[in-house]
């Protein structure tokens, strides 16, 4: 069975959200404040986070870093906020998904399953894959760096082992976010830029010397030759 932590102070959302994910046979943990929920996050094993932001004692996005600083589980936030920029933030902070209430329940659940679907482990082990000093241990769901572990989201890890499977193809923004989030492309490449940027980042902090991901303007991304 699946393993959800819901941190959400609204009594209804929380009871109504709960109640939907019981029924789609997932174990549900609730929390209704931030506190709480990190509490909980620390006692528990849990396979994704459903977030909101405004949460008593201790926000959303607080809380967000505090699980992403050890953890890579996918965490979704949930908010009334539909600002670009909010969303843009969450984001770069982690944060694999952001649904805006209000929401649809069969959207909502269809979201958590596509994520999970695309983390979940391979019954088959893949081989691991190498770039220059990168390596991508498919079996460990593990990365590294010069011989130094990089901690990324659950949708780096995947862009990396998509470049990484081919690394002499240039993928478009569409084609990414296809792959990715499986999803018809509409052009919002918002969430692409931020998920290519903070890639690079975690690389570039383990080896500043080199640039892995190449911009070909026009055209899209792939590793650098």
């Amino acid at each position: 069975m699946l393993r959800i932590l819901m941190v959400e102070d609204h009594e209804d959302v929380n009871a109504m959200l709960t109640e939907l994910f019981e029924q789609a046979d997932y174990q549900v943990t609730s929390a209704m404040d931030g506190v709480e929920g990190y509490r909980a996050f620390l006692q528990n094993e849990f396979d994704i986070v459903l977030l909101d932001i405004m949460l008593p004692y201790k926000s959303g996005d607080e809380l967000l870093k505090e699980i992403r600083a050890i953890s890579d589980v996918p965490v979704v936030m949930i908010s009334a906020k539909d600002l670009v920029s909010t969303k843009i933030d969450l984001l770069r902070l982690g944060a694999d998904d952001y649904i805006t209430k209000p929401f649809d329940l069969g959207e909502v659940l269809a979201r958590i399953e596509s994520i999970l679907r695309r983390v979940k482990k391979q019954a088959t082990p893949m081989k691991q894959l190498q770039y220059k000093d990168i390596v991508l241990d498919d079996v460990a769901k593990r990365v590294t760096v010069s011989g130094e572990e990089v901690l990324l989201t659950a949708k780096e890890y995947l862009l990396l082992e998509l470049f990484m499977t081919n690394q002499e193809k240039v993928f478009t923004k569409a084609n990414l976010y296809e792959s990715i989030w499986q999803e018809e492309y509409l052009g919002d490449e918002h969430i692409i830029k931020i998920h290519i940027s903070n890639l690079r980042h975690k690389l570039k902090i383990k080896n500043p010397q080199t640039d892995y991901i190449e911009t070909l303007r026009g055209l899209g991304y792939r590793l650098r030759p």
